[in-house]
């Protein structure tokens, strides 16, 4: 089973950036999808962006193109998600997620077997 555990949240004002952190372990990095999701306050989790096997393709969600990257450093398994032009709708909880079951699309979390404990993102207006 892959452990995952989130880092790099915080509180940030509209506009501004950050970047969230994935620490992998128990599993061969290269061979797992990992994706990042949130999920607000009374609202159901989604999928953000998710980096497949090998970490050559990405998929992101509509609210997030262009405005968000995922990336992976192999030599540290560790998966970043980089995110510019916060707006308040970004705020959520963020959480890494792993252990792929599905068979599409790759962003619905239902289909992800290894979660981490979240790491909260706060955007400000």
């Amino acid at each position: 089973q892959v452990q995952l555990v989130e880092s790099g949240g915080g509180s940030v004002q509209a506009g501004g950036s950050l970047r969230l952190s994935c620490a992998v372990s128990g599993s061969s990095y290269s061979d797992v999808f990992i994706g990042w999701f949130l999920q607000a306050p009374g609202k159901d989790r989604g999928g953000v962006a998710v980096s497949l096997p090998g970490g050559s393709i990405t998929s992101y969600a509509d609210s997030v193109k262009g405005r968000f990257t995922i990336s992976r450093d192999s030599t540290k398994n560790m998966v970043y998600l980089q995110m510019n032009s916060l707006t308040p709708e970004d705020t959520a909880m963020y959480y890494c997620a792993a252990d792929f079951r599905g068979s599409g699309p790759w962003l619905a979390p239902r289909d992800y077997a290894s979660w981490g404990q979240g790491t909260q993102v706060t955007v400000s207006s």
